[in-house]
C-alpha cells in the first residue's frame, strides 16, 4: 500500500477547491449571461415603445406652439384694445367731464339759491360742540391754526 503524503493531499485540495471556484464562476457568468440577455431585450423593448412616444411628444409640443402663437396673437389684440379703450376714455372723460362738472355745480348753486329764499322754513340752529365742559361756537370748528 502506498501512502500518501502531506503534499499530495494540499495537491488534491487545492484540485477540489479548484473545482468548487470555478463551477461557482461557471454558474455566476452563466446567469450574468441571462441577465445581460434578458437586459438586452428589456433596452429594445423601451426603445421599440420610446420611439412612438418621442413622435408623439414632439407632435404635442408642436401643437402647444401653435396653441401659444395664437395666445400671443390674441394678447397683442387684447393689448391694442385695451389701449384703444383707455384713449378713448381719456378722450371722453376731457370732452365731456369738464362741462359736465360745470352743469352740476350750476345746478347745486340754482338749487341752494333757490332753497335758501323759501319764507316758510326756520333757519337752521348753529351746532355747538362741547369740549370739556365748553362750548365752542360753530363758526370756529373746523379752523385750526397751521404751524
Amino acid at each position: 500500500m502506498r501512502t500518501v503524503s502531506g503534499g499530495e493531499v494540499a495537491g488534491i485540495l487545492v484540485a477540489v477547491f479548484w473545482a468548487i471556484l470555478v463551477s461557482f464562476l461557471a454558474v455566476a457568468l452563466a446567469r450574468l449571461a441571462q441577465t445581460l440577455r434578458a437586459t438586452t431585450k428589456l433596452v429594445a423593448d423601451v426603445t421599440d415603445q420610446a420611439v412612438p412616444l418621442l413622435a408623439d411628444a414632439s407632435a404635442a409640443v408642436r401643437s402647444a406652439q401653435t396653441q401659444i402663437d395664437r395666445v400671443d396673437a390674441i394678447a397683442s389684440d387684447v393689448q391694442e384694445v385695451t389701449s384703444n379703450a383707455s384713449a378713448l376714455s381719456t378722450t371722453v372723460a376731457s370732452t365731456f367731464g369738464g362741462p359736465l362738472v360745470k352743469v352740476a355745480a350750476f345746478g347745486y348753486g340754482v338749487r341752494r339759491a333757490i332753497g335758501g329764499r323759501k319764507d316758510n322754513v326756520p333757519p337752521k340752529a348753529s351746532r355747538r360742540t362741547v369740549i370739556v365742559g365748553r362750548t365752542v361756537p360753530s363758526a370756529r370748528r373746523g379752523k385750526r391754526k397751521k404751524d
